[in-house]
């Protein structure tokens, strides 16, 4: 009992010693030591411990995304049924809305999600390298998680459709920043339909 104990109190400590050390790597200044390991490190730290300095140094958002997924599911017969829009991004608003202590990644995961989406995938929606594929697998079962935690039902893909709206800039004296933001129409995004681990079966 205390041998099997020591081993998982040593492993544990051996993870953390690890994972701190990746981390460190990944938000340090380029060195040698960060580009030789540069693929482990990113492996280790991406998408779960990714780490920025927005906290110092915040890049307010200047649009207003609403993202929402919709479901396909072939039938044994062949028939293929498609779910109408489910909006993610009402869902986490309102966790946080009325919240004193919303969870951060309630705040963060969908949005972030999805700036690491167009970080990785630009206009095309494809993927171009394994970080990328790894991304798009991430927004995908966000999706796919909420979709079935909420709605339920058989599902194999899941598309994304994202609706990009212009905030209004801060009212000049003399003027209005409600003008600008209506010369900026909204912009809707489709993405591709994308297969995830079938749910509901």
């Amino acid at each position: 009992m205390r041998a099997g104990t020591s081993v998982t109190v040593i492993l544990c400590l051996a993870t953390a010693l690890v994972h701190v050390l990746l981390v460190f790597l990944h938000v340090a200044p380029p060195n040698p030591l960060s580009r030789q390991y540069s693929r482990q490190v990113n492996a280790w730290v991406f998408p779960l411990f990714e780490q920025n300095w927005r906290l110092f140094a915040p890049d307010p958002e200047s649009v207003n995304r609403q993202i929402s997924a919709r479901t396909m599911h072939t039938a044994p017969d062949g028939s293929v049924r498609v779910s109408g829009w489910f909006d993610l991004t009402a869902v986490d608003n309102s966790a946080v809305e009325h919240n004193a202590f919303p969870s951060h990644t309630t705040q963060n995961m969908l949005r972030r999600a999805w700036s690491s989406y167009l970080e990785t995938h630009g206009g095309d929606d494809r993927p171009g390298s394994q970080r990328a594929l790894m991304i798009q697998q991430y927004l995908a079962n966000i999706a796919a998680d909420r979709i079935s935690g909420r709605r339920g039902g058989s599902f194999e893909s899941v598309q994304l459709r994202v609706i990009t709206v212009p905030i209004a800039a801060p009212a000049e004296v003399g003027g209005t920043g409600q003008a600008a933001a209506a010369s900026k129409p909204a912009e809707t995004r489709y993405l591709p339909w994308w297969k995830v681990t079938s749910h509901g079966n």
